[in-house]
């Protein structure tokens, strides 16, 4: 599913809280009416059109005025453009804003590099405060906009493009990893779009007898340190797999534990050094910058 169209669903959530709640409400970025929502509370949602700053700013005094706002807002543009309000107007003072952000990662890559959402972890785990939710399929964001509305403070939900994956119904713990499969040979550690792409990687990897560990990391701050510093000395070979450049992502913040820790070896697999500038389908995407099976193979058997 695309991550608008997981956020959609994710709207249901968001109605159903709102009928619990009276203090829910939404504040979206020219959406127009929201599935889910706006037929059921139309005087509770609020579109501010294409001014994500505005955006932002609406939401943290809805919600110093009392409210639980949730924001809908693409995640190139509520990342960037709104950072200086999520830092200050959220996060600085405690305001419990939601944000429910589709289009993360390199989903939106037809339109081009200006829509790629390949930093927005990177800017965001910087500011003190915040959690940073990012579920691997869709019925995993539908409990991460649960568990974000019941987070003392703003919540960061990435959405990209998620796809079901079949029998995975683990119980969303907020800054908990969970453990996909099992394998001595190495650690893969995945968020997002990028879980299936890991499980994927682990059975190419499994016919050619090499078993490795995937971990779903649906939390990327707070990370669950406890867990990768095991990974890091269970197997001492990791391999990040994320929709962002390698560099201040889920790849950056695995490094910096093990660069504490003192143990184990890490390839990061995500975007390089540069624009992606490409004009290409999504999978094309993926393949052009190594973010596909294949790519995680490679990095696995370069540590092996």
């Amino acid at each position: 599913m695309s991550g608008y169209v997981t956020a959609l669903s994710g709207m249901k959530v968001v109605g159903e809280l709102a009928a619990a709640d009276a203090r829910v409400v939404l504040v979206s970025q020219d959406f127009g009416p929201v599935r889910g929502f706006t037929e059921r509370f139309p005087e509770r949602h609020l579109d501010v059109g294409i001014s994500e700053e505005n955006l932002i700013g609406v939401a943290a005094g809805l919600a110093h005025a009392g409210k639980l706002p949730f924001v809908l807002g693409m995640a190139p543009f509520v990342t960037m453009r709104g950072f200086e309000q999520i830092r200050d107007d959220c996060a600085y003072n405690r305001n419990p804003v939601k944000l429910i952000a589709p289009f993360a990662g390199l989903e939106a890559g037809a339109w081009g590099a200006t829509h790629h959402a390949i930093e927005d972890i990177a800017l965001l785990r910087t500011i003190p405060g915040l959690t940073i939710l990012s579920p691997a399929d869709p019925a995993e964001a539908q409990r991460a906009i649960r568990a974000a509305a019941a987070i003392d403070g703003p919540v960061y939900v990435r959405l990209g493009f998620l796809r079901p994956i079949d029998g995975y119904d683990a119980p969303f713990t907020p800054g908990e990893i969970v453990t996909l499969r099992e394998g001595g040979a190495a650690t893969i550690l995945a968020t997002g779009s990028c879980v299936q792409t890991a499980l994927a990687a682990h059975a190419a990897l499994r016919e050619d007898g090499v078993a490795v560990q995937v971990l779903n990391v649906h939390t990327l701050k707070p990370l669950d340190r406890a867990a990768v510093e095991r990974a890091a000395h269970d197997t001492g070979r990791l391999v990040t797999v994320e929709e962002h450049f390698i560099d201040g992502g889920l790849g950056g913040a695995v490094a910096e534990i093990l660069a504490e820790l003192g143990h184990g070896r890490l390839r990061r697999v995500g975007v390089r050094d540069r624009f992606c500038t490409e004009v290409a389908p999504y999978p094309e995407l993926l393949r052009l910058h190594g973010i596909d099976a294949d790519g995680v193979v490679s990095a696995v058997r370069e540590l092996l």
